[in-house]
């Protein structure tokens, strides 16, 4: 078999993964789906901070959201005017239905790598009783760059080709640039 540990061991750790997320997914919403985030700069002698809290919408400003006050009573309206409050919505059901259609899709993407690398020697298997119709030499020759089988050979085939098409416009460029000087 050509499957390695590292390959069975990254799909055994998704598989494991995704378990992980379908069965401990909490009943109760522990996750907050909204929040008001106010963003207070520098005031004064006061560093700037960001607040979060779980308010409405129409709660959303400085004095709802940043507790303790940072400011004696007198410069709160000042304080509050700088503040940068902004409401926020998420949907956690749909981040996590996302995350759960990516982690299938490379998950099948991945057992049917590993079917393909366990049924890849099955169909590459020679049959003992046939002899070859060529030398050696001229099967050799028969394989050329990019007629291979598998996708690694055909790539390096044409790999193989664009570097000949390459070195021959090198050629052509430095002979016409020889012939222009």
């Amino acid at each position: 078999m050509s499957v390695s540990i590292g390959q069975l061991r990254a799909s055994a750790l998704l598989l494991l993964l995704f378990c992980e997320v379908m069965c401990s997914a909490p009943e109760d919403e522990s996750i907050e789906d909204v929040r008001c985030k106010c963003i207070c700069p520098p005031y004064r002698s006061i560093s700037g901070h960001i607040y979060k809290k779980n308010v409405t919408q129409k709660d959303c400003n400085c004095l709802h959201v940043v507790e303790p006050l940072p400011v004696p009573g007198h410069d709160v309206e000042a304080y509050c005017l700088l503040c940068e409050c902004k409401y926020e919505e998420r949907s956690s059901n749909t981040i996590k239905v996302t995350i759960i259609i990516y982690l299938s899709v490379v998950g099948a993407l991945l057992l049917y790598m590993l079917f393909l690398l366990l049924v890849e020697p099955l169909i590459r298997r020679r049959d003992p009783y046939r002899q070859p119709l060529q030398n050696e030499d001229d099967s050799e020759d028969a394989r050329a760059p990019g007629r291979g089988n598998t996708v690694l050979e055909r790539v390096e085939g044409a790999q193989q080709r664009w570097k000949k098409q390459v070195q021959e416009q090198r050629k052509t460029v430095f002979d016409r640039h020889k012939l222009l000087s």
